[in-house]
This record gives structure tokens, C-alpha cells and sequence, in this order.
């Protein structure tokens, strides 16, 4: 019962633990709203010094002035507060002493009004400037907080209790300054209790509203930068354009969600990986896999394909599905292209020359999330897919490191070198694919764009 009473009130408790890193982050924005506080401060302050000094003095018979004094002590106190924290992160227990000490400030100048007007000590609790204990509370709500918002307002309390008892004893007995007359109360220095417990109460419960909505808000940021956080996490364990359209999603993605469209597929792998790995560390050989997929990757960017699945060595990679591209068998022959200069270019650690086989492949696929509702996988899949899997392993067959399906090549435009190297079968199917390869890789750092029919030049079969 109480748990759910808290709930109710306080919000649900957040259940996951925030990375130490992502703490850091909410105690550096912590520190840049104690600044924020200190600035504001120091405005009043500022505000209260001009208005003091610009309005006419209604006491200018009056020998003993602290207002200035204490507001003063306030202007120095907020700059040293305010020059400590920009260069220092100051423990809790000093800023708690620090909002204590903002109250007392506040309140001492409350307390001084009746000493600057040479009136009874009652003649302060009428002073609108107590109105300014709200504001100063409502300032430690920016620190997200609710524990100095506590800090402020029992401080606050206190404080306008002890004026209020020393009002009725510090100076003249209690049956001398007491009233019930409300009228009597406003036109003279008299003592009304109840106006008083009136704003004793008010500024606990301005204090508790606080306390609880900011409880509320920091459990729900909790959550939600522990959800954002884990979100930001784990995409990259996925292509970005997958987490952006499973985050953007007007509802929660099923297993079975998905489009069929026309797209392009690229497979890739290491040749004579498997001998390579027999003679690295498995330390030397994760560290020269990340190195290829880093060189690859670019490549990949540059020409718009997404990596949707990763295999070992191989990638898997597609072309006008998560992120629209009309031009996408073109881009899926730059990237292949763009992969073999890349490696012959290049020696990977410790003094590997690589070499990749692609496959590629144009048709109607089907993108979307497979698996159960625990657990997903975003991908593609149909028999297009398997034609691309199938030629990148013809590659061994043909002596090649680009093969691609007839559909590949027309839609890709027929500035790229093709050559017509066979048929295939592919397992499962019962027409024969056209296979094509690309020998001599392109030069240059610009790969041929595609050209319209009345300009393009016979393909070579």
C-alpha cells in the first residue's frame, strides 16, 4: 500500500542505474544551474541596491541604517558564492549551508527595517519583501533537486518564525502586541497569529509542491535518460537509419512489420579469411577486422548503403530500404568498386594486404523486423537476398572480386565496365541468372556516373 501510495504520489521509482558517465553529465548541468542561481541572485541584489539608493530615504533622521549594510553583505556574499562555483565544484553540504546562509541574509534584512524606521519590531512582518523567500525557494527548483528546495524552505520558516517570536518577546510582552481586530492588524503594528501562521504555512506548502514535482520530474528524467541512453547504446550496434526508424515509429514495432520495394543488396566477405585467422591472436585479428570495417564503412557512407547485418567477416549490406535512393543499384556497384580501391590501397596490421568479394543483386526485397516481441532483428530477406549471398561466393569460381545480376547491371546504367561471364543457377530457383563481373576496376577518384540510353555504350558480353 505505501508503495503505491509513493508511486502515486512521487511517480514511479526509475528501475535502471544510470552509467557513471551519464551521472557526470546531470552534476556538470547541476553546477551550470547553481551558476544560473547565482547570477539571478546577484541581479536582485543589484536591483535592491539601485532601488535603495534611487528612492526618496523616508527615515533620513535615522542614525543607524544597517539596510545598506546587510545588503551589502549580501552583494559580497553572492560574488564570492558565485566565483567559487565557476571555479570549483563545491560539496553538497556547502551549497546547503550556502541556502541557509541566502535566508538568513534575507531575513536579517527584514529584521533590519524596523531598526532603519525606528518602529517596533512587529513593523517588519508587514514588509512585502517576504514575498522574495518565494522566489528564492522557486530559484533552487533549477537545480533539479527538491533536496535544497527543502533546504530553502525550512530555512525560510525558521527564519520567519524567529522574527515573529522575537517580535512578540524580543521587545514588548505578547498581550501588548497581540490581535484578533484584522483592521487593527493592517492599520497598526499590531500582531495578527493568524496572518503569520497564514504565511508560515504558505511557505511549507509552496516548499512541498516544489519537493514533490521535482521528485516527480527527476524520477521520470531518470528514466528517461536511462531509456535515451540505452537507446543511444545499443544503435550502434545497428545501422543509425535502423534505430531512426524504429525510434520514430508512431507505434511499437511487431515481428512481421516490413515493405517489399525494389532495392539493391550488396554481399561482401575477406577472401582467405579463415587462413589469416589461423596465424593472428584473436587480439591482432579483432583489432585488423575493426580496421576493415572501418575502411569499408566509409565507403558504404559515402554512397548511401546501410551495413544491416554483420557476419563475421561478411556485411550485408542494402541499398534504397531504411533510406530512400533512387539511384540505388549504381551506389551498390560504386560501393563495390569503391571497396576494391580502397583495400589495394592499403595494408591493414599487422602488414595484411586484403582483398573482398561482392556480390550484388536488384530486385524486390522485403526489409523489416523478424523474430519474436522480446527480441527483434531488423533486416532483409527473400530470395533476391540469396542471389547476392550466391554470387559473392561465385566470385571464387570466376577468378573475380564483383559479380552482379543482370538486373543489377541495367539498372545501374551501362557505364560501368560489365562483362557477361555466365549463367547460374541458383538453388531453389529454375530460370538461370545472367552473371556479370567487373575485371578492370575504374580509375580515378570519381566513379562513372550513370548515363541515359542515347549516350551509353554497348556492354561488352
Amino acid at each position: 500500500m505505501w508503495q503505491r501510495m509513493n508511486e502515486f504520489v512521487f511517480g514511479a521509482r526509475p528501475k535502471a542505474h544510470l552509467p557513471e558517465r551519464v551521472r557526470r553529465s546531470i552534476d556538470d548541468q547541476q553546477i551550470t544551474s547553481e551558476i544560473l542561481i547565482g547570477w539571478v541572485q546577484l541581479t536582485i541584489v543589484v536591483f535592491w541596491l539601485m532601488i535603495y539608493t534611487l528612492a526618496p530615504k523616508t527615515s533620513a533622521g535615522t542614525e543607524f541604517k544597517p539596510v545598506p549594510w546587510v545588503l551589502g553583505a549580501y552583494l559580497l556574499f553572492t560574488v564570492v558564492r558565485l566565483a567559487v562555483v565557476h571555479r570549483w565544484r563545491p560539496p553538497d553540504w556547502i551549497l546547503m549551508i550556502t541556502v541557509v546562509i541566502d535566508i538568513a541574509l534575507l531575513m536579517g534584512l527584514i529584521w533590519s527595517f524596523h531598526r532603519q524606521y525606528e518602529q517596533p519590531a512587529a513593523f517588519y512582518l508587514k514588509a512585502p519583501t517576504l514575498l522574495y523567500v518565494f522566489i528564492f525557494i522557486g530559484l533552487r527548483a533549477l537545480r533539479f533537486d527538491p533536496k535544497y528546495v527543502i533546504t530553502a524552505g525550512l530555512a525560510a520558516a525558521g527564519g520567519w518564525l524567529f522574527l515573529l517570536w522575537y517580535a512578540l518577546f524580543g521587545e514588548q510582552r505578547i498581550l501588548n502586541l497581540t490581535t484578533h481586530d484584522y483592521v487593527e492588524y493592517m492599520t497598526s503594528n499590531r500582531v495578527l497569529i493568524g496572518a503569520e501562521v497564514d504565511k508560515i504555512l504558505s511557505i511549507l506548502l509552496v516548499t512541498l509542491v516544489l519537493a514533490v514535482a521535482l521528485i516527480r520530474a527527476q524520477r521520470t528524467l531518470v528514466r528517461e535518460v536511462a531509456d535515451s541512453t540505452a537507446a543511444q547504446d545499443l544503435s550502434r550496434f545497428v545501422a543509425p537509419e535502423v534505430a531512426s526508424r524504429v525510434t520514430s515509429a508512431d507505434r511499437e514495432m511487431q515481428p512481421g512489420d516490413g515493405e517489399v520495394k525494389e532495392a539493391s543488396v550488396l554481399f561482401t566477405d575477406i577472401e582467405a579469411f579463415s587462413t589469416m585467422s589461423e596465424q593472428l591472436s584473436p587480439k591482432d585479428l579483432m583489432g585488423l577486422l575493426n580496421a576493415y570495417f572501418a575502411a569499408v564503412s566509409e565507403v558504404i557512407d559515402r554512397y548511401g548503403g546501410v551495413i544491416t547485418q554483420y557476419q563475421g567477416d561478411a556485411m550485408l549490406v542494402t541499398f534504397n530500404t531504411t533510406k530512400t535512393d533512387p539511384d540505388h543499384a549504381a551506389n551498390a556497384v560504386r560501393t563495390a568498386v569503391g571497396i576494391q580501391r580502397v583495400l589495394a590501397e592499403r595494408r591493414f596490421e599487422p602488414g595484411f594486404r586484403l582483398r573482398a568479394r561482392c556480390g550484388l543483386n536488384t530486385g524486390q526485397i522485403v526489409s523489416g523486423a523478424v523474430g519474436t516481441r522480446e527480441r527483434l532483428l531488423f533486416t532483409v530477406h527473400g530470395d533476391e537476398v540469396n542471389i547476392a549471398a550466391r554470387l559473392e561466393q561465385l566470385n571464387k569460381e570466376y577468378g573475380t572480386y564483383i559479380l552482379a545480376t543482370e538486373q543489377t547491371m541495367a539498372a545501374a546504367g551501362e557505364a560501368f565496365p560489365f562483362q557477361k561471364v555466365g549463367e547460374v543457377t541458383v538453388r531453389g530457383r529454375v530460370t538461370p541468372t545472367q552473371v556479370y563481373a567487373i575485371r578492370d576496376i575504374p580509375e580515378g577518384d570519381a566513379l562513372p556516373e550513370p548515363t541515359t540510353p542515347e549516350t551509353a555504350k554497348p556492354v561488352t558480353p
